[in-house]
């Protein structure tokens, strides 16, 4: 069944149940898609959905410039200042819906009303929302199946089908990771930023409700959601200013992997050799398993390097890369004692003194296996800081998760 561009499907007849949950899913990949997409952006349907956003704010249609990647919108707002307006409002100013707000202001102002009344349109309030239930929790770790033959409300699974699969994926996974990655702390120089393409996630929550004929939306605010869907269709990241909007191309490339233990096609970012996201500029970003790493970690990972590296988990990354052998070799790390794992049987727990001159403090690393399989069948070894006062392997694991080690051994497994 396809939707037409601009608009949201609405069901003529009541679903059954597993029918409703199976359509949530197709539309949850169909907008996964979307959020994912590498095709070059179709400008002339944003510009006329952005323009239309402006004409309901009372404003007229903006000058449009595309640039290549988000980092070329920062350097085209570094280039000329004057023609953007901060989105933040004057000091002193009431906050009221007047005309004194800046555009992009009074266009989150406007968004923000638009899903207080669909979300009461599906019968929610914002106290309310499901996902911070014990249903939504019990639906996140089954398959929709499963999870409807265990009677949990319909709302809480398609709230984990859809919502929270797309907000890990889209919003925790892609778009956290490149703005923190090429957007660093310009957040005052771009003012507020809509996410295109990877606002989907949002989108979708509302677009399902109204495919499975859960809820119907007035006319208006079908229309204003259709604009909004048009943009996560058709564009990038994009930045609206007064008589202004810079829009953004989608990345050229953009590589995942299925995040391990996910029930509903959660994806996060990966690329073994290359980078994870790339855009037609050359802005780009490696990132190993969901965790953005500098290039030398790909590249050249040496033991040198890890040593002076700050962020424990870039230098996990970088670890893994040259492989815990050698590199418990090549930096002299001393074996304190081996047991078996209480919380992962048929795997051993490794204890390591790290000498004072590694990492400039005596230190301990417990060298554990991942109770989870990763994306390729292997189970991942990983290295955790303990104090350097603990001897024994099992106390050592226990006190990475607060427990004892008398405690940690009667766990039946972790992960």
């Amino acid at each position: 069944m396809t939707t037409p561009r601009g608009t949201v499907f609405r069901s003529t007849k009541p679903l059954p149940l597993d029918e409703r949950v199976l359509l949530a899913c197709a539309v949850r990949d169909e907008w996964l898609r979307h959020g994912t997409s590498t095709h070059p952006a179709d400008r002339a349907r944003a510009e006329a959905a952005v323009t239309e956003l402006y004409r309901l704010i009372d404003e007229p249609r903006p000058r449009f410039i595309w640039v290549s990647s988000p980092t070329a919108a920062l350097a085209r707002v570094l280039d000329d200042p004057g023609s953007f307006t901060p989105s933040r409002l004057r000091a002193g100013s009431a906050p009221t819906h007047g005309v004194d707000w800046p555009l992009a202001a009074r266009l989150a102002s406007q968004l923000s009303d638009l899903r207080t009344r669909m979300d009461a349109r599906i019968g929610r309030s914002p106290s309310s929302w499901s996902w911070s239930s014990s249903g939504l929790r019990r639906a996140q770790a089954m398959s929709p199946e499963d999870a409807l033959e265990a009677d949990i409300p319909l709302d809480s699974v398609l709230d984990a089908v859809v919502h929270e699969s797309l907000g890990a994926s889209l919003r925790d996974a892609f778009r956290n990771r490149v703005r923190a990655a090429l957007l660093p702390a310009a957040g005052d120089l771009l003012g507020l930023t809509w996410y295109g393409q990877h606002d989907a996630y949002w989108v979708a929550h509302y677009d399902v409700h109204a495919r499975i004929g859960s809820a119907t939306y007035r006319g208006g605010d079908a229309h204003q959601l259709g604009l909004w869907a048009e943009l996560a269709r058709s564009a990038g990241w994009w930045w609206p200013h007064k008589g202004l909007c810079v829009m953004a191309e989608r990345p050229t490339e953009v590589h995942t992997e299925p995040l391990p233990n996910g029930r509903h096609g959660e994806l996060r970012l990966h690329h073994e050799d290359s980078p994870a996201v790339r855009f037609a500029d050359g802005a780009q970003l490696h990132v190993l398993h969901g965790t953005h790493v500098p290039a030398w970690v790909l590249t050249d990972p040496t033991v040198e390097r890890i040593h002076r590296e700050t962020n424990v988990e870039v230098r996990r990354c970088a670890i893994e890369r040259i492989g815990w052998d050698s590199y418990i070799e090549q930096a002299g790390l001393q074996l304190v004692a081996t047991a078996g794992d209480p919380g992962n049987p048929g795997s051993d727990l490794h204890l390591f003194h790290v000498p004072r001159q590694v990492w400039g403090t005596p230190a301990r690393v417990l060298l554990v296996v991942n109770g989870s399989v990763e994306p390729d069948g292997r189970r991942r070894r990983y290295g955790l800081s303990v104090p350097a006062n603990i001897d024994d392997p099992v106390t050592a694991a226990g006190w990475s998760y607060g427990l004892t080690g008398a405690q940690y051994s009667q766990l039946v497994r972790r992960t």
